[in-house]
């Protein structure tokens, strides 16, 4: 492209300094052959005027500067005819010139093309081939392998398989000489189970009657032990609702009619713990003086028996009556 504008240029300069900018022609005049007739100039009359003669002259001379110019146009036309045409030549040398090297270019370029192509087939069918090579080589180190690992499976199949019989017999005869050792025992166990079960009758026997012996005493103590627990409860109760009755004032708007319940909580000690009015006598005075009776006594009076502790005072109930306490 850049060549074809060169040359585009080189035309135009060429016919831009052939142009004649004092006489322009817009077309090549066709060759053509003028001939003068030249007469014998007449000579000059003795009597023609020289002024006449100067004139003729000068004509003469105009009409030859007329020709020479008209034929140096004529070879300057011919000279920018022949430049143009030369450049045309150059111009369409320099365009075969370009086109036969862009065709050899690009019959390279193809060639290269085919033999890079020719060459990437033949590396791929190469490849191709190898990886199928190695593909086989694969598959036929598979092949082995799977049959190696058949052949070891079926002699460890093999080896189990025997394995197994001889477990079996083993387990057969292990399980028969059980069985016949269990029988034994068997027979041993039923003849001890026989005896123990004889010997079990009479211990338990003996066993009935000293249980019955033991809970006839147990009931006896229990009852004695009961008896006295009750004896020595009664006891300190009573002691209880002495010290309540001494430490308690019943309000002048009492009646015989009003009960209070206040449940007691000791420790072991005798140290009160709690005290809960359980039931209310309807009379907000007469029930706090009876919890203040309650709790007035920093000691109460227990049993020393833990046991009758635990049963008759650890918590027990009181009823306040202007009549009675209990």
């Amino acid at each position: 492209m850049v060549m074809s504008v060169a040359l585009h240029l080189l035309i135009v300069g060429i016919a831009l300094a052939g142009w004649s900018w004092t006489s322009p022609i817009s077309e090549p005049e066709p060759r053509s052959i003028s001939a003068r007739l030249v007469s014998p100039e007449p000579r000059p009359s003795p009597v023609v005027d020289e002024q006449d003669q100067r004139d003729r002259e000068q004509e003469r001379r105009q009409q030859q500067e007329l020709e020479r110019q008209q034929q140096e146009a004529e070879r300057r036309r011919q000279q920018e005819e022949q430049a143009r045409r030369e450049a045309e030549r150059q111009a369409q040398e320099q365009a075969r010139q370009r086109e036969e090297e862009r065709k050899r270019q690009e019959a390279q370029a193809r060639e290269r093309a085919e033999q890079q192509a020719r060459e990437q087939e033949a590396a791929r069918q190469k490849a191709e081939a190898e990886a199928k090579e190695r593909e086989r080589q694969r598959a036929e180190e598979e092949r082995k392998r799977q049959e190696e690992a058949k052949r070891k499976a079926e002699e460890e199949k093999r080896r189990q398989e025997e394995r197994r019989r001889q477990e079996e017999a083993e387990r057969k005869r292990q399980e028969e000489a059980a069985r016949q050792e269990a029988e034994r025992k068997r027979q041993e166990a039923e003849r001890r189970l026989r005896e123990q079960q004889l010997e079990a009758l009479a211990e338990e026997s003996r066993r009935e009657r000293e249980a019955e012996a033991r809970r006839q005493q147990e009931a006896a103590a229990a009852r004695a032990r009961e008896a006295q627990m009750l004896s020595e409860s009664e006891k300190y109760q009573a002691l209880i609702r002495e010290r309540l009755s001494q430490a308690w004032y019943p309000p002048s708007s009492a009646t015989e009619d009003m009960t209070a319940r206040v449940q007691i909580t000791l420790l072991p000690t005798g140290e009160l713990v709690n005290a809960r009015l359980v039931s209310s006598s309807g009379n907000t005075a007469f029930d706090n003086s009876a919890l203040g009776a309650v709790r007035s006594l920093s000691r109460y009076p227990i049993p020393s028996d833990r046991g009758t502790f635990e049963r008759y005072f650890r918590q027990f109930t009181i009823e306040f009556n202007p009549q009675r306490l209990r």
